[in-house]
């Protein structure tokens, strides 16, 4: 049994703990609350975005169909014959936050398995991340762009950063598809791990002429237009993604150390219980002794 100076030096190491995750937990709760309004403003920019490029592309694709000629639709709705996958991973700088960390690597992990012996490349947002790729022996990586130390100040210049190395990889260098590997934040209980198809985007669905379509007037052109909008939707969806993989880390962190604090509350209470039984059997075997000695003299 340990003895009463050990156990009240796990009491107040036990308190101290204690008082760090709260501290943690209240610095991430005010944290989130920030991230879910910047959420809040950039979805429906980026839903909307998204939204006008596709009617665009639907315009263009009838458009192509009744001149009888090739699609020229922009390169980023084409299939690329060639080339290597490329897979961004959205993860966190720091731990303490659950399996937030862990499910984002494991399943890039799993990417990485599943194209063993094959070219790719990586685009890595996180410290977790890029540390685990470095890490990983035995797989034809390339990473082509690194963005540490980002969270949790998450700006649209950080967006712009790893976008502009995705739409590069795609048109001019050797990616052929491009997928992101984040965390989706659900609710302050629940992130859910997301595999989102980026690039190449997928083609429109051709519209019967029975079907009509609002059709505007366009200067200088409906594919002129396409080419300036479409890196901005690029730039604007992993916006969305980074502010989402930030949120769902801060509400991992903060039930992380709601977990934590309320598991060293019941280890430092049990070891208060067993400083307190140690100490009243001190004072018992005392009394004991004295009771004793005071029955040998008076015998």
């Amino acid at each position: 049994m340990a003895s009463l100076r050990e156990l009240r030096s796990k009491i107040k190491s036990t308190k101290s703990t204690e008082q760090i995750t709260k501290a943690m937990k209240m610095v991430a709760a005010a944290r989130m609350r920030k991230s879910q309004l910047a959420i809040l403003a950039a979805r429906p920019f980026a839903t909307k975005m998204e939204h006008l490029v596709r009617e665009l592309a639907l315009l263009q694709e009838r458009a192509d169909l009744a001149a009888g000629g090739a699609s020229t639709l922009h390169p980023f709705f084409h299939k690329k014959v060639g080339g290597a996958p490329l897979l961004v991973i959205v993860a966190g700088d720091k731990g303490l936050c659950g399996a937030f960390n862990g499910n984002v690597l494991r399943a890039a992990l799993d990417w990485f398995r599943e194209r063993q012996g094959r070219k790719t490349y990586c685009i890595v947002v996180g410290r977790k991340g890029r540390d685990m790729v470095h890490r990983l022996r035995g797989y034809d990586i390339e990473v082509l762009h690194e963005l540490v130390g980002v969270f949790p100040k998450i700006s649209f210049t950080h967006a712009e950063l790893v976008g502009q190395a995705v739409i590069d990889a795609y048109l001019k260098g050797g990616a052929s598809t491009v997928t992101v590997l984040y965390n989706e934040f659900k609710s302050v209980a629940q992130q859910k791990l997301l595999h989102a198809r980026l690039l190449p985007i997928p083609a429109p669905e051709v519209v019967p002429d029975s079907v009509s379509l609002p059709d505007y007037g366009f200067e200088p052109g409906r594919s002129e237009l396409m080419a300036a909008l479409l890196p901005r939707v690029i730039k604007a969806q992993l916006y969305r993604i980074l502010l989402e993989s930030q949120a769902a880390e801060l509400a991992a962190r903060m039930n992380a150390m709601d977990s934590a604090s309320k598991n060293a509350k019941e280890l430092r209470e049990s070891y208060v219980l067993d400083a307190n039984r140690t100490r009243q059997a001190m004072i018992t075997k005392e009394i004991a002794e004295l009771v004793g000695g005071a029955e040998a003299l008076a015998g």
